[in-house]
């Protein structure tokens, strides 16, 4: 939550620690673009909203810089007092009520000297007790901190990044707002560091790197994980899925096939002392995808067999069968 001296110095386009000179450069500035006289009827309205904020941001922040002044002047004045033994109190009061009066007399020369400036004339007409100001500043203000869209943009990661992590450079055009106002295309570079486990739709965000509009934040830049197809797994959570075709003379007699995990690793699944039947599943616990913020914590590998039988059988062939499964139960 930005607090109200971080949202003038937003309003008026000045950093923090701008000089009084500066800040009423900055003030004349852009009370001269919106003030309403120079706008025509369909435009007036914004402009009136912001010229009464702009007025009253920089009245907030002059009356800020004055008070810093003045209890600049009573702390050097209580320091000098307390070197005494005696009456530091009543010196150090009699300072401070010495510099709040030489202040007192200076906006009051100020006022007599210069009573037609648009800053004082408007704080008279648009104070705290007119709620037409509020409500234009308070307007004002949320447009200033309104955020744009973010900028959103897919991270392409395939299983084997997603299993054993990866560093990914990416490169996005953005809009920036120069300083005279117009929006200029930027192409950027980040680095992401993938880590073991994402999922897809995983998101990495970059605050303020998104596109900027006039009177708004710095959208943030969103990328989300997605996940390539692979030709062999499938992810299902953080388990995966490796489909096998067995002939129906290996589901019978014994068979056995060797493959690769996304770590590299090779693993050989054997069924010599087994009957395959269809829809046979055979569970590989921890050899699936890593779980994420679990260290060493892995899901299992499912591997789902499947029998392919023959189209077609010679007569000759269906007698042999016949007679070799007559037994079976």
């Amino acid at each position: 939550m930005v607090n109200p001296p971080e949202m003038y110095h937003r309003i008026l386009d000045v950093p923090k620690g701008t000089s009084p000179q500066e800040l009423r450069a900055a003030y004349k500035g852009l009370a001269k673009k919106w003030h309403p006289d120079k706008h025509p009827p369909s435009s007036k309205p914004e402009a009136e909203a912001r010229f009464k904020a702009i007025t009253q941001a920089y009245e907030a922040l002059l009356d800020q810089q004055e008070n810093r002044a003045v209890f600049g002047a009573c702390n050097d004045a209580r320091a000098v007092a307390g070197e005494g033994r005696t009456g530091s109190f009543g010196a150090g009061a009699g300072a401070c009520g010495a510099a709040r009066m030489a202040r007192t007399q200076s906006d009051d020369f100020c006022m007599r000297s210069a009573p037609a400036t648009p800053a004082r004339e408007f704080a008279k007409v648009y104070s705290t007790g007119n709620t037409g100001g509020r409500r234009a500043f308070a307007e004002f203000s949320s447009s200033i901190m309104r955020k744009a869209p973010p900028l959103e943009r897919a991270l392409e990661c395939t299983l084997e990044d997603l299993c054993r992590g990866c560093k990914k450079q990416v490169k996005f055009t953005r809009d920036v707002v120069t300083k005279n106002g117009s929006i200029v295309k930027k192409e950027v570079a980040q680095t992401i560091m993938v880590k073991p486990g994402w999922r897809k739709g995983h998101k990495v965000t970059f605050e303020g790197m998104g596109d900027e509009r006039p009177g708004c934040l710095p959208a943030d830049a969103v990328f989300t994980v997605s996940e390539k197809k692979h030709s062999t797994f499938k992810r299902v959570g953080d388990d995966l899925v490796l489909k096998a075709k067995v002939p129906l003379v290996s589901a019978l007699t014994g068979w056995s096939f060797s493959f690769r995990l996304l770590s590299g690793k090779k693993v050989t699944c054997s069924f010599d002392d087994e009957v395959i039947c269809p829809g046979h599943e055979k569970v590989l616990k921890g050899e699936g995808m890593p779980i994420a913020g679990r260290l060493g914590a892995r899901g299992d590998l499912r591997v789902k067999l499947e029998i392919v039988f023959p189209e077609q059988l010679t007569d000759k062939q269906r007698t042999g069968l016949a007679e070799i499964l007559k037994d079976c139960t």
